[in-house]
């Protein structure tokens, strides 16, 4: 029996954001069940070029983000090549990708869902997922009928894409003025998490109450920003697992004598992972919007309505009255639905016991958080813990 060397595969992909790293959890994944590879990789960022050793070792097939700096020293190996950037058509090298218009969709109808009618889009110029993402969202907030205002960092063509997003740091003043212009409440949609952690952290310094005035959605699911930033933000997942699956299958293929696919390849996003920073109804009223927010950030504290009504020049009635027009709901209702909230992510990210839940949910005892529980959600604490356990 002849025994055939193994196939060295080069994985020219970044470890430095969380679509990098879920992509090459879908080529290890393939490669451990449908193949017999050996990989190539160090750690790198997403502009990094081709590191020399590899290039010496003799590969069998390129896994890359193929760009303008990259191409030509990926052709000089001369084997298959599967590009998983696609920030351009470079001829002879299948593309896989998440599909940007699906992305786009799902975060648009996120925020309308939500009751936003103002739109933003916050990106980088030059950098082409970018660019697409935002010609994408006019397309749907013109076919509402609604505004929508764009800002973008500066740049220059064919710029290094961490460069240009670097920029966002750089024109910080310029951003500033921008958010402080939008009209409230907006809905806006980021190109990526990083362009959102920085609308945040500006938002921050602007004293602009996100998500009550703002609601900022990103893309990528970054596990290294979105929870870190205040508040988390909200993200569309892009399933970059997949896109990394199904690029190594494609790659085997073409390594096995297939013809090499010359339309790009579209990968269908998982889904919006909602968290804080878009966790709201969007209130035109600005007094039931301040209240909202007075509501959120203290309703564990155990205030109650008198409480909310003593931090207005509205009567309780009036407020009441408003609240219900605005959401129909009372201002009751808002405080235990925040309460609630709390329970529910206490139950789901922690082993807390109900007592400790019930103190830090604003309940004076677990027995009064049962009750209202149960009522409210249908479940008992422990069933709803279970449930969320089993489907995690």
């Amino acid at each position: 029996m002849k025994i055939t060397a193994r196939p060295k595969i080069v994985l020219l992909v970044e470890t430095s954001r969380r679509y990098g790293r879920d992509l090459l959890r879908g080529v290890s994944s393939f490669a451990r069940t449908r193949t017999n590879w050996s990989m190539l990789h160090q750690e790198m960022t997403i502009d990094s070029t081709l590191p020399e050793w590899m290039a010496k070792a003799g590969p069998s097939g390129v896994i890359a983000r193929v760009d303008t700096h990259t191409v030509d020293s990926l052709r000089a190996l001369r084997v298959p090549i599967v590009d998983v950037m696609c920030s351009r058509n470079f001829p002879g090298i299948p593309r896989v990708e998440t599909d940007n218009r699906i992305v786009t969709k799902l975060a648009f109808d996120h925020l309308w869902e939500r009751g936003f009618r103002r739109f933003a889009y916050c990106g980088f110029r030059f950098a082409r997922y970018s660019e697409m993402r935002r010609d994408l969202f006019r397309e749907l907030v013109e076919q509402k009928d609604c505004p929508l205002d764009v800002y973008e960092s500066p740049g220059k063509p064919n710029t290094l894409l961490m460069s240009l997003e670097e920029s966002g740091l750089i024109d910080l003043e310029q951003m500033y003025q921008w958010l402080a212009s939008l009209k409230f409440p907006t809905g806006i949609f980021v190109c990526n998490d990083i362009r959102g952690q920085q609308v945040l952290n500006a938002c921050r310094t602007l004293d602009i109450a996100v998500p009550d005035d703002l609601a900022v959605i990103g893309v990528d699911d970054d596990d290294a920003i979105c929870p870190l930033t205040s508040p988390p933000l909200t993200s569309v997942s892009p399933n970059a697992e997949l896109v990394g699956y199904r690029a190594a299958e494609v790659l085997h293929e073409m390594m096995n004598g297939y013809p090499t696919p010359t339309s790009i390849e579209l990968i269908r996003p998982t889904k919006v992972i909602s968290r804080q920073s878009t966790e709201v109804t969007a209130v035109e009223d600005r007094e039931v919007a301040r209240i909202c927010r007075l509501i959120r950030d203290h309703a564990c504290e155990g205030i109650n309505v008198e409480t909310v009504a003593g931090f207005t020049d509205l009567s309780r009635r009036q407020l009441e009255r408003r609240f219900r027009t605005e959401l129909g709901r009372t201002l009751r209702q808002e405080i235990t639905n925040v309460q609630l909230n709390k329970v529910k992510q206490l139950l789901h990210e922690t082993d807390m016991t109900l007592e400790q839940i019930s103190h830090l949910a604003g309940y004076s005892h677990k027995e009064q958080l049962c009750a209202v529980f149960k009522r409210e959600v249908g479940q008992t604490p422990s069933m709803y813990r279970s449930s969320v356990s089993e489907s995690s």
